[in-house]
């Protein structure tokens, strides 16, 4: 399946020539503000300049994927048709791989046949490879670790070897975290219950997880560090990974909110907006993005309040998109929708029945949104946790197959 899929995936970047990257904004939707770091190592600038020009060094995005892509556009050219097509297939293979977390999720939790049927679903799903041959983004690697994370917890709450009790299952958890936080700090927001979720486990076995604890801790920020200690000698101030958030904050938080991303407020798109990202640094900018966004936060918190419900529907609804039909319903929304619904009806029926790592399931889909009810939604921001998801929903149809015989037989009766 892994293979099937990852050589459908390339043959599919050619055959929707989607290698063929827009090049307008002088291709910038080459990989957007990753793609202008990326150009920028190329050109040996260094981790600079996220919308062009000469603005600096920068921390706007986390470092991993504006890394590869640098090193793809110094080998195989900067903004070419190959090395577009060299990252649209790597981004392929990140998907694909996500088949194997994927199955041995599915199975450990539910049944072969659910296991089957996951892997399936995901790995010849046009849907998710829209994400890999469309996005030069970290949006296939970041669902990859999340699986693959998921996978490594399950095995470290049973303990079932001696390499899950030890120091070995420790490091893996530490290292796989320290590399998802490097490609999208958003997951961390999972870190904590997804840790407590093991300790408790462990804990009920009577199995010890201080010490480590500890051990993948150290871990974590030993594989940061580096670049923690990077933005703290070129900004002279602690930064987190990233430090693009007030831009983010703002952009869904203004006069013009209405839940979704106000995108006329970027500097690639506003001129004045540039000319201040320019002038005042990316510190100093995005200080004043927050200010704006909470001040405007302060004076309408009714406001607020109200957009932040509608991020959390368009989260999971799908967001509203420009159309000419003067139908009530936007029915291109309808499967998205669905597949939410059928998800979160499987996370409940799982509850229920008390499957193993039910509540993972729950605290990984109660924590990785969050913060997108606050900032704004984008079918993108959904894709990390849709190996989740789908296993849900497959465990759900696997249910309801499942009760079919027997209702038959009770009618017949």
């Amino acid at each position: 399946m892994v293979l099937l899929s990852f050589l459908l995936q390339v043959a599919a970047i050619g055959a929707f020539r989607q290698y063929h990257t827009r090049s307008g904004e002088d291709n910038f939707g080459f990989g957007f503000e990753m793609g202008r770091i990326g150009r920028s190592l190329a050109l040996g600038q260094g981790f600079s300049n996220p919308y062009g020009g000469n603005t600096g060094p920068s921390a706007w995005e986390p470092p991993l994927y504006p890394c590869l892509i640098g090193g793809v556009f110094k080998i195989f050219g900067i903004y070419t048709y190959t090395a577009a097509w060299v990252l649209l297939s790597i981004n392929s293979l990140f998907a694909a791989l996500t088949t194997v977390p994927v199955f041995l999720i599915a199975q450990r939790c539910f049944s072969p046949r659910v296991a089957i049927w996951s892997a399936r679903a995901w790995a010849f799903n046009p849907y998710v490879w829209y994400w890999s041959v469309h996005w030069i983004w970290d949006t296939t690697f970041t669902p990859l670790m999340l699986a693959l994370i998921f996978f490594v917890s399950l095995k470290m709450a049973s303990a079932e070897t001696e390499q899950w009790q030890g120091w070995r299952g420790w490091t893996i958890f530490g290292v796989l975290w320290g590399v998802g936080a490097l490609a999208n700090p958003a997951m961390l927001s999972f870190l904590p219950i997804c840790g407590m979720w093991i300790w408790r486990q462990r804990y009920r076995r009577g199995l010890p997880s201080f010490g480590g604890v500890m051990l993948s801790s150290s871990v974590f920020f030993l594989i940061l560090s580096p670049w923690l200690v990077r933005n703290y000698e070129v900004f002279g101030r602690f930064v987190f990974i990233r430090d693009d958030f007030g831009l983010q904050f703002r952009l869904g938080n203004n006069k013009l909110a209405d839940g979704m991303l106000i995108a006329t407020l970027q500097p690639n798109l506003n001129k004045l907006e540039f000319e201040k990202f320019q002038s005042t640094g990316e510190i100093a900018y995005e200080a004043d993005c927050r200010r704006l966004a909470f001040a405007w936060i302060r004076a309408n918190p009714s406001r607020f309040a109200v957009i932040s419900m509608k991020r959390f529907f368009y989260y999971w609804n799908g967001v509203p998109r420009n159309t000419d039909s003067v139908a009530p319903w936007d029915f291109r929304s309808s499967l998205f929708l669905a597949s939410s619904v059928l998800a979160l009806w499987g996370l409940i029926l799982a509850l229920r029945q008390k499957r193993p790592g039910a509540w993972l399931f729950l605290g990984l889909v109660a924590t990785y949104p969050t913060v997108y009810y606050f900032v704004f939604p984008h079918a993108r921001y959904r894709h990390p946790i849709e190996p989740e998801l789908f296993i849900l929903a497959v465990f759900l149809f696997s249910e309801v197959r499942s009760r079919k015989p027997v209702v038959e037989e009770v009618i017949a009766d």
